[in-house]
């Protein structure tokens, strides 16, 4: 049985950092792109960055320059490192993982949530 288990949220005021984890965990047999998405109140998820195995990246605009996506293969974790946080950015953020399994070949798999909240 494949896992995420996401780290990092919490409570941080406007200007400020964070920074997420996400670790893959079980019977992985091959991981491709891992990303961060988020879901906003109201919203519908939407993708925050992405990175493929063989370190391409991408993100949201409104995130360019500001949030950076990295990743090391040999642990499966991938990680968010979010400066200059605006209110805007208050979501639930999940990790997601394309991989296989040893057990239910090629799929996506998602992290539980972890809150952010960007407020003073």
């Amino acid at each position: 049985q494949v896992q995420l288990v996401e780290s990092g949220g919490g409570l941080v005021q406007p200007g400020g950092s964070l920074r997420l984890s996400c670790a893959a965990s079980g019977s992985i047999f091959s991981l491709y792109a891992m990303a961060w998405y988020r879901q906003a109140p109201g919203k519908q998820r939407e993708l925050v960055a992405g990175s493929t195995s063989g370190g391409s990246k991408n993100y949201a605009d409104s995130v360019k320059g500001r949030f950076t996506i990295s990743r090391i293969n040999a642990l499966n974790t991938v990680y968010l490192q979010m400066n200059s946080l605006r209110p805007e950015d208050t979501a639930v953020y999940y990790c997601n993982a394309d991989l296989v399994s040893t057990h239910q070949g090629r799929r996506a798999y998602w992290g539980q949530g972890t809150q952010v909240t960007v407020s003073s």
